[in-house]
C-alpha cells in the first residue's frame, strides 16, 4: 500500500515507519523536522507542520491510507490546545484529499476502569500526562462522529514507554474499550508491538471506526 505517515519521527512513529518498511509497503513520512526520522532507501520524506492543511492535501495525495502517530510534545506546557488543533488538521487533510483509511495512534486515557470511569478521570491518573491524555480522549469523542473516514484510533497499553522498547514478539491480544491485562496484573506493550499492530490493522481491518487496544 501507498502509506503517509504523519510524526515519523516520533518515539512510536519511528517504530512504525520501520515495521511498514520491512512489510514492504511504500510510505511517505512526513513530520515537522524530517532530520529525526530514520532514513531508509525507498522512503520519501516532507516536511510539513500539522497545522499546514493545505500542504498536507497535497502530501497525501492518491494514498491509500494515512497513518497519523502524531504527539505535540509530552513537555509542551500547550500540549492539549496544540494536540486538539494538530489532530483537527490532520483529519480534515485526509477527508479533503479523499483517502478513506485513517489510523490514529491515541492514548491510553480514554480506556475505561472496571467501573465504567475513563482512566484520565481518575484521580491516581499521573499529572504529568493528563493533558496529553485528556486531549486524545477528546479528539477520540470528535473522531467517533466522523462516518466519513474509515477511521481506527489505537489506545496504546497502559505500560507502553522506553523502558518497554527494544522487542518485538509480533503478538498481543486485543481488546475495544477496557485494557488487556497479563496474569501479572499489569497492561503492557513495547514500541514496537504497537507498531505491529498498527500495520496489521492496516492491512487486515478489524476495527473500522472503532477504538481498539492492544497488549501482551
Amino acid at each position: 500500500m501507498r502509506v503517509v505517515l504523519v510524526g515519523a519521527s516520533g518515539f512510536v512513529g519511528s517504530k512504525i515507519l520501520k515495521e511498514l518498511v520491512d512489510r514492504g509497503h511504500s510510505v511517505k513520512a512526513v513530520a515537522r523536522d524530517i532530520s529525526k526520522i530514520p532514513y531508509y532507501d525507498k522512503v520519501e520524506y516532507e516536511a510539513i507542520d500539522v497545522n499546514q492543511t493545505d500542504k498536507f492535501v497535497n502530501a497525501i495525495n492518491a494514498a491509500d491510507a494515512v497513518i497519523s502517530a502524531y504527539n505535540a510534545g509530552w513537555t509542551n506546557p500547550n500540549i492539549y490546545n496544540d494536540f486538539m488543533a494538530g489532530s483537527i488538521s490532520i483529519e480534515k487533510a485526509v477527508i479533503r484529499a479523499g483517502t478513506k483509511r485513517f489510523i490514529v495512534v491515541g492514548g491510553a486515557g480514554s480506556l475505561y476502569d472496571k467501573d465504567g470511569n475513563q482512566l484520565v478521570d481518575g484521580a491516581d491518573f499521573p499529572s504529568e500526562i493528563k493533558p496529553g491524555a485528556t486531549a486524545a480522549r477528546d479528539y477520540l469523542n470528535i473522531l467517533l462522529e466522523n462516518t466519513f473516514l474509515d477511521w481506527t484510533f489505537f489506545s496504546p497499553a497502559l505500560e507502553m514507554h522506553p523502558g518497554t522498547s527494544g522487542v518485538r514478539k509480533g503478538s498481543y491480544r486485543t481488546a475495544l474499550n477496557e485494557p488487556v491485562f497479563n496474569e501479572e496484573g499489569r497492561s503492557i506493550l513495547s514500541a514496537e508491538d504497537v507498531a505491529v499492530a498498527i500495520v496489521d490493522e492496516l492491512e487486515f481491518p478489524h476495527f473500522i471506526k472503532k477504538r481498539f487496544t492492544a497488549a501482551y
